[in-house]
């Protein structure tokens, strides 16, 4: 584990969203869908398109989001208290 990204296996990274203080986690394969452009620097990294997470039992809950050079961008459409911020990635550990 690098601070800043976790490596779950070679094409899937996560990485701690302050704002759902939970992990995020993208695919990185170009074989495997939805797939995520990633900069390659565990340190401060910037995926690309934007993540967008819901919860499945909460259908107004919203976490949209965009990283990148290490901070994380918070859309308006975020229902968290995050929205609309733009923060450093935190260390997961």
């Amino acid at each position: 584990m690098i601070c800043g990204v976790i490596v779950i296996n070679g094409t899937l990274l996560s990485f701690l969203c302050p704002g759902c203080k939970r992990l995020h986690t993208v695919n990185i394969d170009i074989e495997q869908s939805p797939v995520w452009t990633f900069n390659n620097d565990y340190h401060n990294p910037t995926f690309s398109p934007s993540i967008c997470v819901r919860q499945s039992n909460n259908n107004n809950y919203c976490c949209h989001s965009i990283v990148t050079d290490g901070k994380i961008q918070f859309f308006q459409d975020s229902t968290h208290e995050l929205a609309g911020q733009t923060i450093d990635l935190v260390c997961p550990y």
